[in-house]
């Protein structure tokens, strides 16, 4: 018996209980203490869980602003549901680092603690990272990083942004930092992946006629520092 079929037996157990003690008179015991301390139990049992992900990373909790992981040093928090926001990170000397707790905070967050860099254009949708007028291996300069394309000659690397395009479920995509590379595999490090999603993903990684491609129809290309 599952859950679900568990509440429903009981809910016609307390229905019939109720009909009892109109019929019968009160029982000699507290149905109202019982009844809180099923209450109880269904509570505890229902709220979110931390669960680890194969690679050992935890998965979100939906407690906003709770770390999560971290990747060269640089946290990654719990954002919940995916298009929660709360308030805008900016650095002491003024940069904006962009809506907390956002995939784009997160790896501007990281170029800007671990390379000390900062982008001309701070603000943008996680799909503006990706300049679809700069060729393979050109600079986009509202970034102020060398920009590859999916399909690129340039295989990618490990601390490179990757930028993945809008979804039917989000029109704004969805940006990460790579943070591993082997022969046919990549994994990204990444904040917002939605609830009960890993901090971190694997994708496939393959080299057809010469062209880096990572599996996911949805991957535009990576920036570099």
């Amino acid at each position: 018996m599952n859950k679900i079929q568990f509440k429903a037996l009981l809910m016609t157990f307390l229905l019939l209980g109720g009909v009892v003690y109109f019929i019968f008179g009160k029982p000699d015991f507290d149905l109202s203490e019982k009844w809180n301390a099923i209450v109880a139990y269904f509570e505890k049992e229902e709220q979110p869980l931390k669960k680890k992900s194969n690679s050992g990373q935890l998965k979100s909790s939906g407690k906003v602003g709770v770390k999560v992981d971290s990747y060269n040093g640089v946290t990654i928090y719990d954002n919940g549901s995916v298009r929660n926001v709360s308030g805008r990170n900016v650095t002491a000397d003024g940069y904006n680092l962009g809506l907390k707790y956002q995939c784009v905070e997160f790896v501007k967050r990281f170029y800007y603690e671990y390379f000390d860099h900062k982008m001309p254009d701070s603000y943008g949708h996680a799909r503006d990272f990706f300049n679809h007028s700069v060729a393979d291996g050109g600079y986009n300069k509202q970034r102020n990083l060398r920009q590859y394309i999916q399909g690129s000659s340039s295989k990618p690397k490990v601390n490179d942004l990757i930028v993945f395009g809008p979804t039917p479920y989000n029109e704004f995509g969805h940006v990460a930092i790579v943070s591993k590379v082997k022969n046919q595999k990549i994994e990204i490090a990444q904040q917002n992946p939605g609830r009960g999603n890993s901090s971190r993903a694997s994708y496939s990684l393959s080299n057809p006629g010469g062209r880096w491609t990572v599996g996911n129809q949805y991957v535009l290309g990576w920036l570099r520092k």
